[in-house]
């Protein structure tokens, strides 16, 4: 899944596409609008391929939880958080991820973890990252096309 070009804006609700970069910073556009407008340098912007889920052992990109939540729900939404109480959202992550550090993430980063799957999947933006199906693809073409039982590499 890439999630390379979508931006979290802070002090701003929603997602956002990177369109450009200028000089003085990047122009976005709004994911669910479709509105563009600059965002300068000193305002803080991150790339939700940047973002990670603390858990005990290390911390999980924000992608391979998408990943899980999609193959939990199919090509339908997740939960919704407007609707959920703190435990309601607490149990839905324990079946995502079970080893999340409860302590590290907070209620309003599930909220807006689930929140954003939704947004993404309802703008057909979950797609799985072309390049690593591709690469998925060619590596099994490989093992294919690799000749058994040969001495040094060379058949007959």
């Amino acid at each position: 899944m890439n999630l390379e070009n979508i931006l979290a804006i802070r002090g701003k609700s929603g997602l956002y596409k990177l369109v450009a970069q200028s000089r003085a910073g990047v122009i976005v556009e709004s994911i669910p609008e479709g509105k563009r407008f600059p965002v300068n340098q000193t305002g803080n912007v991150s790339a939700l391929s940047e973002i990670a889920i603390y858990t005990y052992a290390e911390e999980v990109p924000l992608a391979e939880v998408y990943d899980k939540i999609a193959q939990k729900e199919g090509d339908q939404p997740t939960i919704d958080p407007k609707q959920c109480n703190e435990q309601e959202l607490r149990s839905y992550m324990d079946e995502i991820l079970p080893d999340y550090d409860e302590d590290r993430v907070y209620k309003s980063d599930l909220e807006k973890l689930f929140k954003w799957y939704n947004l993404l999947r309802q703008h057909d933006l979950l797609k799985p990252d072309q390049e690593a199906q591709e690469e998925e693809a060619s590596e099994a073409k490989e093992k294919q096309d690799t000749p058994k039982d040969t001495e040094d590499g060379a058949a007959g």
